[in-house]
């Protein structure tokens, strides 16, 4: 028997799941991270933490399960996407990580647009702070002894596998989020980094996400109690990348809408697809021959959570649910309920708008806690509804769709997602396996188990089919919370 360690470079925490050859749960840890904020905007992790919380989480589970532990047979990366971690020729850390989260790049933003008439064409994506490509305009600009002392640039879960193995590498999904790769081509175009000051010398060697990328160096074998043993490690991929893969979004058309903090609509394809002026996100898979659009609504769950907080009701969300299930029972209640705004930290599909806010329209004295917080589980799944429409615009909207993050563990919650987007949605048994586990996919192909056969869809708990008589109302509360934006920046 062999088992697969998967890991997950998060933004709050380091996760590691360890599986065996039938991709059974045998272990799972974690190691908590912090996030720096020292100004305005920006959002900073040191990159030697993430190192030290995977040391950690690795030991935890040597300890737990130490016979399976010995069989390891391979590793699989995920990480967080677009921070730039910038190493010297040395292989020293010379900043802490600008993050994915990180806003003081706007300025860059705009210059890289202007200085390459075709870049959205070459990238597949329009210029937005969180990528990695102004980050380094704005180091060059404010830190330029850091920028001259710039070797190598990696993204977190890459700079972990440096640390394993000593490598400089990446993979298609992951760098297709740095705005310099070629997404249609697979490889870096030099034009996005001349952009930035930068050459293909300076990027890591890009594999697929199913490929060996690197082997466990014997210095971290024998720390890890696995002397001379030779582990092969996966390309892995990116967090959302991974997460597909986890749950078997492997052809084109597969699918998942994610209810997490954030709300996703990831959908595969067989070829590049993309629409920057709408905010999709055009990148390659962690698998070869695939690629994948995906669009973001900046609040889902953390929406949720901030009217149960604001109400009270925090340390009861389900109890919460179901009293707005209740409420939502009569057809009525639902019509004249208040429209919610939910761009409670901008919004990202289909607008690209930091500064967009949130707002409850048609607000009356008999509105109580319910209604609130109905218009606002609604006002997500109208949200949601705008990130589907740019998938069906770009010709990449699923033909098949999953439901996952812990969102999805509101029946209620689900089927108003149905009603609204017009999507069949299931719900798997572990709705949130992850993207250590889709990893650990990854690092079983990479160790030459077949990909159909490792890609497998999970079982599934629940489906939620669209109640075709909701659809009018639905609609015109929509047209509302549209009207609701477009009326704030006077358009």
């Amino acid at each position: 028997m062999t088992s697969h360690l998967g890991i997950d470079i998060g933004t709050s925490s380091v996760k590691a799941v360890l599986i065996g050859s039938r991709q059974n749960l045998i272990a799972e840890s974690s190691a908590p991270l912090e996030v720096d904020r020292p100004r305005p905007l920006w959002s900073e992790q040191e990159p030697e933490s993430w190192w030290t919380a995977t040391q950690g989480a690795i030991s935890a589970l040597a300890a737990a399960v130490p016979r399976e532990w010995n069989e390891l047979a391979s590793i699989g990366l995920s990480g967080q996407q677009h921070g730039a971690t910038l190493l010297d020729a040395a292989g020293k850390a010379l900043r802490p990580c600008i993050l994915w989260n990180d806003g003081r790049s706007g300025a860059e933003c705009r210059e890289l647009l202007d200085s390459v008439p075709d870049f959205t064409r070459r990238a597949c994506n329009t210029t937005m702070p969180g990528f990695t490509a102004p980050k380094l305009l704005w180091v060059a600009k404010h830190e330029p002894e850091v920028f001259a002392k710039t070797a190598v640039i990696l993204l977190p879960k890459d700079y972990v596998r440096f640390r394993m193995s000593g490598e400089y590498v990446s993979e298609m999904s992951d760098s297709a989020g740095t705005l310099w790769l070629n997404v249609a081509e697979r490889r870096w175009d030099a034009t996005l980094l001349a952009a930035c000051g930068l050459t293909e010398a300076q990027m890591p060697h890009v594999v697929e996400g199913s490929q060996v990328s690197a082997c466990l160096s014997a210095q971290v074998a024998a720390e890890w109690g696995l002397a001379g043993r030779k582990i092969p490690i996966a390309g892995g991929g990116g967090d959302n990348a991974c997460s597909a893969v986890g749950i078997g979004a492997a052809r084109a058309g597969d699918g998942f809408l994610s209810l997490g903090t954030s709300g996703v609509i990831f959908t595969v394809t067989d070829h590049p697809v993309a629409l920057p002026e709408r905010t999709l996100h055009a990148f390659c898979h962690a698998l070869p021959g695939r690629w994948h659009g995906m669009t973001v609504a900046l609040s889902a769950a953390s929406a949720l959570s901030w009217i149960a907080r604001i109400m009270g009701a925090g340390g009861d969300i389900q109890g919460l649910l179901a009293r707005v299930a209740h409420f939502a029972s009569e057809p009525e209640r639902r019509a004249h309920a208040p429209v919610f705004l939910p761009y409670l930290t901008g919004e990202r599909t289909p607008h690209n708008d930091p500064h967009a806010t949130a707002a409850f329209g048609g607000l009356c004295a008999d509105h109580g806690p319910e209604a609130l917080a109905y218009a606002v589980l609604e006002g997500v799944a109208f949200a949601l509804r705008d990130c589907l429409d740019v998938l069906v615009d770009a010709g990449a909207a699923p033909t098949s769709c999953l439901m996952v993050g812990g969102g999805s563990r509101s029946s209620y919650w689900a089927q108003l997602l149905a009603d609204a987007t017009g999507l069949a949605l299931d719900v798997p048994n572990s709705a949130e396996l992850g993207a250590a586990f889709g990893a650990a996919r990854l690092g079983m192909i990479a160790a030459g188990v077949n990909q159909q056969e490792v890609c497998v869809k999970p079982a599934i708990r629940a489906s939620f089919s669209p109640d075709r008589a909701a659809a009018p109302l639905l609609r015109e509360r929509a047209a509302r919370m549209r009207a609701m934006y477009h009326n704030d920046r006077g358009e």
